[in-house]
């Protein structure tokens, strides 16, 4: 019987989450399975993988082969390393100490990294909202200085009415006074 660590979809239509699971490779996709590792949600950033570490690296050294996908997120959790460091200890190449020494120090650099991307995500999603924000507030500012010139520019429109005709009466005033000085002159 060949085993295979597969991801067996779950969730809704366009928003597909996934159980890491142990299945007979005869088995259908989300068919039967004989154990059920963790799970895996594509749908966060950075993708959320929760397994049992453990039984993964039990089912890796019993002989189950996982697909590429899972096994892209064994390597990227450390089982694959453990799996190799584990190797060489059968070998001899180095003692049990040493190669769980070596994996946490992996695992805790690994965590380290993880975390600054999480926190990197988060100060990049603040920046760009204080930077919509300015570019808001800039256009409407930039709206209701127009909105105000307008309205100035209306009440200027509505004004000169009255002042043009003051204006024209004291024209027609300062003609006057014009031609009888001419008159008082002649």
């Amino acid at each position: 019987m060949a085993v295979k660590i597969r991801l067996a979809r779950r969730g809704r239509k366009k928003a597909a989450t996934y159980d890491i699971v142990v299945a007979d490779a005869r088995a259908p996709r989300d068919g039967r399975f004989i154990e059920k590792l963790g799970t895996y949600n594509p749908n966060t950033n950075p993708a959320t993988i929760t397994y049992d570490g453990d039984r993964a690296f039990y089912w890796v050294m019993t002989g189950a082969q996982p697909t590429e996908t899972v096994r892209a997120m064994l390597a990227y959790r450390g089982v694959l390393l453990r799996r190799h460091l584990q190797l060489g200890v059968v070998k001899g190449a180095l003692t049990q100490e040493v190669a769980d020494q070596r994996y946490q120090d992996w695992l805790s650099e690994k965590d380290a990294k993880i975390e600054a991307k999480k926190t990197g995500l988060v100060d990049t999603k603040t920046e760009a909202r204080a930077a919509a924000l300015a570019a808001e507030t800039k256009v409407k500012d930039a709206r209701s200085a127009a909105l105000a010139k307008k309205q100035a520019d209306a009440l200027a429109a509505a004004t000169p009415a009255p002042a043009a005709a003051a204006e024209g009466e004291a024209t027609e005033g300062s003609t006057e006074t014009a031609e009888t000085s001419a008159e008082a002159a002649a």
